[in-house]
């Protein structure tokens, strides 16, 4: 899965976001409707302005329509500043109750130059392998 958010014609501003999910069977339960999984996202600064991730903002969706939000300071503690052409990575994770789930979400960054912008994620699956086609 891959976004961008670009904020002005000149790409001043303009973050890429990746995210690969995985199912983590070990830590599941699915006798218990626990299904968890890891995703690991690498934000790369592609724009000419410098910028830091200010904080976060996840919607986790099950196959039953059930959503959860999740809002926090920075990502898992830190709060990265990216200069241009540098990027960040970090693993985090979720538990939803069913097999397959969705995620989306935002990241709300500030330019070194004062500007503040919302870099979107793009909707991604959560499935348990073997779940979809």
């Amino acid at each position: 899965m891959h976004t961008r958010a670009v904020m002005d014609e000149l790409k001043q501003y303009n973050v890429e976001v990746d995210v690969a999910p995985t199912y983590l069977d070990h830590e599941s339960d699915p006798d218990n409707g626990r299904y968890v999984f890891s995703y690991t996202v690498t934000i790369r600064n592609v724009g000419e302005v410098a910028v830091r991730l200010i904080s976060r903002h996840w919607v986790i969706t099950d196959a039953n329509g059930e959503e959860r939000e999740v809002r926090g300071e920075g990502v898992v503690g830190e709060q990265p500043h990216l200069s241009p052409g540098k990027g960040f990575r970090y693993t985090s994770g979720a538990m939803i109750e069913t097999p397959v789930g969705s995620m989306r979400g935002s990241y709300e960054m500030l330019a070194d130059d004062g500007v503040s912008f919302v870099a979107e994620i793009q909707p991604f699956t959560l499935a348990m392998p073997n779940t979809l086609h």
